[in-house]
């Protein structure tokens, strides 16, 4: 890109018709915008042209300002714009990695499930489940190339379970070729089996959070190699609401975390989350991740307003019930 225009002041702040989308209203968004260099000639014997990509700081007195991503603020004079527009947030590099990356890290959530890999699949089952078993912890995760042909590796996942006397669940990424062979190989979707992962810097959670807890005595009960912790709100007869953690890399994976029903609405499941984002922080976690059913819609608002963002969609598949 060419060296930083010098800004022209027009008498006014109004966007040139050339770009109507710009104006005051795109200060604090990221825009592209196109403007003319003085006193330079373009390949086509034209006006020289250069684009700016960034943040647009402040749009006043005749001169727009955009910060780009790296380098110093440019300066255009509004007059000298000739088209841009607002674009979309860039995803962060967490948002860029696979979803078989990002779901990787959910094992240290159960560290005493018994995996087999298959390729980049990798099959599971919980041999002790507490409770109603958890699906992340008792499906083969079926994403990345298994390394075989698809229905050798769908049989392997049904040998696997059969083995175990489990009945078979594979967890694939929506969309995929992957979800599709199973539909085409007799798999159905499991009843409530769609999940969104989420995820978003500590440090968004942590700014989106400020000011918000309330101190209620919160006791964080720190698990094995300090790798797990789990969380409760103590009250009268145990606990009224807790959650729990774990640090893989510098990801720290959300699991849940609820409120029993007669305690909801009082601000415990944030008490519960503030602790957990602390112990995640003081163990160097950067990233915050967790799943949420997509016919969650009121999970789904709060973490809309934590700045949550939807990095896939998952869905669980088990096979059609014979006759």
């Amino acid at each position: 890109m060419p060296d930083s225009p010098e800004a022209h002041p027009s008498s006014g702040s109004t966007p040139p018709a050339a770009a109507p989308h710009l104006g005051p209203q795109v200060v604090g968004t990221r825009v592209v915008v196109r403007s003319v260099l003085q006193g330079q000639t373009g390949p086509s014997g034209g006006p020289a042209l250069t684009d700016v990509l960034g943040t647009c700081l402040s749009w006043a007195d005749g001169v727009c300002v955009v910060q780009p991503e790296d380098g110093p603020p440019v300066r255009i004079a509004i007059a000298d714009i000739v088209a841009g527009k607002p674009v979309p947030p860039r995803a962060s590099v967490r948002q860029r990695v696979s979803a078989r990356a990002a779901e990787g890290h959910s094992f240290v959530l159960f560290p005493d499930t018994d995996r087999v890999d298959l390729g980049e699949w990798v099959l599971r089952s919980d041999p002790a489940p507490i409770g109603r078993p958890y699906k992340r912890a008792n499906s083969a995760l079926a994403m990345g190339d298994p390394g075989r042909p698809f229905p050798e590796a769908a049989a392997a996942v049904l040998d696997f379970y059969a083995e175990r006397g489990r009945d078979p669940m594979v967890q694939v990424e929506a969309g995929t070729d992957v979800e599709r062979s199973f539909l085409e190989h007799g798999w159905v979707y499991l009843p409530h089996g769609e999940v969104e992962f989420r995820l978003a810097s500590l440090v968004t959670l942590r700014r989106a959070r400020r000011g918000r807890g309330r101190g209620l005595g919160v006791v964080a009960l720190e698990g094995d190699r300090d790798e797990r912790a789990h969380v409760v709100v103590p009250g009268p007869s145990g606990p009224v609401a807790e959650g729990r953690a774990a640090v893989h890399d510098d990801w720290l994976g959300l699991n849940a975390v609820r409120t029993h029903l007669e305690h909801r609405r009082q601000g415990l499941a944030g008490e519960v989350l503030d602790t957990l984002l602390e112990w995640g922080a003081e163990r160097g976690a950067m990233t915050v991740w967790l799943h949420v059913e997509t016919d969650h819609t009121a999970a789904r608002a709060l973490y809309d307003a934590l700045g949550l963002l939807t990095h896939h969609v998952a869905r669980y598949l088990v096979p059609a019930a014979s006759d």
